[in-house]
């Protein structure tokens, strides 16, 4: 297969903190016919990374730094994607191994660098040669023939959103917040969940960074609540397709994956029921002391996005 210049990419880059809605809306995006979107969360970052939130956030969720004299091969092979990988290479192993996914993991390698040899190594050049290579390799991806924008979810990602913008001109980032009692709930249902300090710290290192990001780029950095995704899908997610130039599709208002819709976002998320009630649900499984803590700790975002309302005290 020989590689023609490419078209310009365009990248839709969802973040989210744990458990805030970020599996859930790339759900939603998931069935829109002008998307390409990845199957898995997206984790795009090496084991480069290393900065002063290195300590704070798994490598893996992070934008990708790459070895200067790296090959185009030891670039693929220093992208974590562990939710891809294993699908791919052990799929028995994968908690996605119940849906259909036909995509050989060395062919898409191949694929990469045949990308690489037009395009030539760079930060941005490899994420745009790492997503194509993906639906290159990808058999039965339901392409319809109108996809333009790619789209990737990486949790926390928001926090390299400066990185992001500053790699290219078609880069946009969505960050998704929830608000923090129903979240922290969710955590807690982990196998080994964070504390409830530990966790509010970084939903709110995430608030700071989203906030930070759009004042600074309010054409190209968005954020949406999980509860208007909820409510409402393709009301909610309207502005982004305005601002990526494509239509505002039925397809938003279900969650699917490679266009099969979802009865629910499990397991790719921790929701089940991306609904309102369930999950105000969730927050009222939290005892008064942890509602109360969290009140505490997120009080100044609690005004930010009109939660201050949502549990009463």
């Amino acid at each position: 297969m020989t590689m023609n210049e490419p078209q310009p990419f365009r990248l839709l880059m969802l973040s989210a903190m744990y458990e805030n809605g970020g599996n859930t809306t790339h759900r939603f995006l998931d069935g829109h016919p002008q998307l390409f979107v990845y199957p898995f969360e997206s984790q795009i970052g090496t084991r480069l990374v290393n900065d002063s939130l290195s300590s704070a956030f798994p490598v893996k969720y992070r934008w990708p730094v790459f070895a200067l004299d790296a090959s185009p091969y030891q670039d693929y092979k220093a992208i974590i994607d562990e939710e891809g990988k294993v699908r791919s290479r052990t799929p028995h192993v994968s908690k996605f191994r119940h849906m259909p996914f036909d995509m050989n993991d060395d062919e898409r390698c191949e694929l990469y660098q045949q990308h690489i040899a037009v395009t030539g190594r760079s930060g941005a050049n490899n994420v745009a040669a790492f997503f194509r290579a993906t639906f290159d390799a990808w058999k039965d991806y339901n392409r319809t023939g109108e996809e333009t924008v790619y789209v990737g979810y990486s949790p926390i990602v928001v926090v390299d959103a400066e990185k992001i913008v500053a790699a290219s001109p078609e880069h946009h980032v969505l960050h998704v917040v929830r608000n923090p009692w129903s979240a922290y709930a969710d955590t807690c249902k982990r196998p080994v969940p964070m504390s409830l300090p530990d966790y509010l710290q970084a939903w709110c290192l995430n608030q700071y960074h989203s906030l930070l990001a759009r004042e600074r780029h309010p054409g190209r950095v968005h954020i949406v609540r999980a509860e208007d995704v909820m409510a409402d899908p393709k009301r909610a997610l309207a502005p982004v397709c305005d601002a990526l130039g494509i239509e505002v599709a039925d397809s938003l208002a279900r969650p699917s994956w490679n266009g099969t819709e979802l009865e629910q976002v499990y397991p790719w998320g921790t929701i089940r029921s991306a609904t309102p009630a369930a999950n105000r649900a969730t927050a009222e499984e939290l005892s008064r002391a942890d509602r109360a803590d969290i009140r505490q700790r997120a009080w100044q975002y609690l005004d930010v996005y009109d939660y201050r309302s949502f549990l009463p005290e």
